[in-house]
């Protein structure tokens, strides 16, 4: 893994991020809410566990190991939400455009919120991230079909041919 697949990865994290917000901004208030039965229950949860995520994660890639993910009740909705994102995507993207191929090498030691030690190669947690907010943008999806809400293709592919095309 070097700079360069780390960069596409990130551009094409945050594009599909981009791409599931804008989706559910059409549901209501109460749909963005509504408990349907998934690992989060709700698409405004889900959609903070995502941001939470990689929160935690740049944190922990700048050394630092937060006790807990951010508070889904700091999120009254979709627009503070979305504020906090554009937060966490520029430092995100401060980050990815400081890496080398060889800092991607470093092993990375941080404390989870269980206060249970772990330590991976940065490339690895980087690409986690990634896969890890794919999986639950996967799962919004399911939610926006249950609602009866347009879904939206998020896939890594669709982004490489929109980027193609000059869209």
């Amino acid at each position: 893994m070097n700079k360069t697949n780390i960069q596409l990865l990130y551009d094409y994290n945050r594009w599909a991020n981009a791409q599931i917000l804008d989706a559910v901004s059409h549901l209501t208030p109460e749909q963005l809410t509504r408990d349907l039965s998934t690992s989060h229950h709700s698409v405004q949860a889900t959609l903070t566990h995502i941001l939470a995520a990689e929160w935690i994660w740049l944190m922990r890639c700048w050394g630092n190991s937060p006790n807990a993910l951010l508070d889904p009740t700091d999120f009254s909705g979709l627009d503070s939400l979305r504020e906090k994102w554009a937060e966490v995507e520029q430092e995100q993207k401060s980050f990815v455009d400081g890496l080398t191929d060889e800092s991607l090498q470093s092993v990375i030691a941080y404390t989870n919120t269980k206060g249970e030690q772990w330590q991976y190669p940065l490339w690895q947690i980087m690409q986690h991230v990634v896969n890890h907010s794919s999986y639950h943008r996967g799962q919004v999806t399911a939610m926006l079909r249950q609602l009866g809400a347009a879904v939206v293709m998020t896939d890594l592919l669709v982004y490489v041919d929109v980027q193609a095309a000059g869209s």
